[in-house]
């Protein structure tokens, strides 16, 4: 009976034992308690075990990603590509930072294609110049873009200092930085890092986190444009996720900016060089068409015929065309009177000491690019009072300041 007793003793401490460690196993958190699918462990390795617990996010975006999908590693992607630093991490020798060469080395053509875009040395260089970039970094992308890179650094970054350039104009335009380990610019602004999503590249909101604002106001015009109200309203119906060969009208019926800039849809070719399709500088204080005008309107117009009519199209472009013509009538006149009024020395050589300069600035960089990007993308009220209105308004102050100092 004794010997019983005991067992029995033994048995409800174990039982009670086993319960407490239940109950204690249930209150601690999930990341700690859940381990990653066995197909994460075999694309991710040892990396998923710790990260799981640290960083749960990151590899939770990777779970979701084509990557992981395709059964691309952890390590696949941080590896050190050429001659990047390297960091010895638990165990593990990676590059202490990843750049575009990392991406490169699976997407080497969309890596080429960027970089003979405005994306890559000249978003950077119209913040800082060419300063940052090597000769054969400057001579490449000026073959496409000339006088993009060669050039001072921006006068109102200058004058702004360096506190709003890092938290504010670098934010957008690193997309186009030059890497230490030669390579230009970061996939990641647009793809995401973990995720590398195809699908957050095409939404409006990703271009329009750059793209947006009084002097390149693409995503406010597009959500006015009809493209814009058909894409929110059918937005959850579309396959963002499809792959860019092989993209349809029936996956997405409604443009985005991807769509009309850079996607295969239905046949065309798929570029991450969005010059290909733009037949103007709209950007410039007086507008002129690019060297390959008549091509890249070609290509832009078979784009819009996936859904138009081919007189429909032709009528567009036309119009869009004459509000580029109005719009540099109005800014050559106040260029004309501010270039008088510098050689009349009635201004000074100084860039930006005077209030009428940062209203002729305003005029061309702000209203005059606002009128024209609605001009082609169908926003009509950015066409008119964000975009002509001002441009007069500021013009009649431009001439009376002129009159007022004879």
């Amino acid at each position: 009976m004794r010997s019983f007793g005991g067992v029995f003793i033994a048995v409800v401490v174990a039982a009670a034992i086993v319960v407490a460690a239940f109950i204690l196993n249930s209150k601690r958190p999930r990341v700690e308690v859940e381990q990653p699918e066995p197909a994460n462990i075999r694309a991710s390795g040892k990396c998923a075990e710790c990260h799981a617990r640290e960083t749960a996010a990151i590899v939770h975006e990777y779970e979701m990603s084509k990557h992981a999908a395709a059964g691309v590693t952890c390590l696949d992607c941080h590896n050190a590509a050429g001659n990047q630093p390297k960091l010895d991490h638990r165990g593990f020798v990676i590059a202490k930072s990843l750049t575009s060469a990392n991406c490169a080395r699976c997407h080497a053509t969309q890596y080429r294609q960027f970089l003979r875009s405005r994306h890559a040395a000249p978003s950077w260089a119209a913040v800082s110049g060419a300063r940052d970039f090597t000769p054969e970094q400057a001579s490449f992308a000026e073959q496409y873009h000339p006088g993009s890179v060669n050039r001072q650094p921006n006068a109102i970054a200058t004058l702004e200092g360096s506190t709003a350039v890092s938290g504010g104009c670098d934010k957008c335009h690193n997309v186009g930085k030059p890497n230490a380990d030669g390579s230009i610019g970061s996939c990641t602004n647009c793809h995401a890092r973990h995720s590398a999503s195809v699908a957050l590249a095409r939404l409006p909101e990703t271009c329009g986190q750059c793209h947006m604002g009084p002097d390149h106001s693409q995503i406010e015009i597009y959500h006015e444009s009809k493209h814009g109200v058909l894409f929110n309203a059918q937005r959850t119906s579309m396959n963002l996720n499809a792959p860019a060969r092989k993209l349809t009208a029936r996956d997405m019926p409604v443009p985005t900016c991807a769509t009309c800039h850079m996607s295969g849809l239905e046949g065309q070719n798929v570029t991450h060089d969005m010059s290909e399709r733009l037949s103007w500088y709209l950007f410039a204080e007086i507008s002129t068409k690019r060297p390959n005008y008549a091509l890249a309107q070609a290509n832009m117009k078979e784009i819009c015929l996936k859904c138009h009519t081919r007189p429909r199209i032709d009528l567009f472009f036309v119009q869009a065309e004459q509000q580029i013509a109005s719009t540099n009538a109005i800014v050559q006149q106040a260029k004309s009177i501010i270039d008088q009024m510098h050689a009349n020395g009635k201004l000074t050589k100084q860039p930006f000491d005077e209030p009428l300069e940062y209203t002729y600035f305003n005029m061309w960089h702000y209203d005059g690019r606002t009128s024209k990007h609605g001009a082609f993308m169908g926003g009509a009220d950015f066409v008119q009072w964000h975009g002509n209105y001002e441009l007069v308004s500021k013009l009649t102050e431009i001439q009376h300041a002129a009159n007022a100092h004879p």
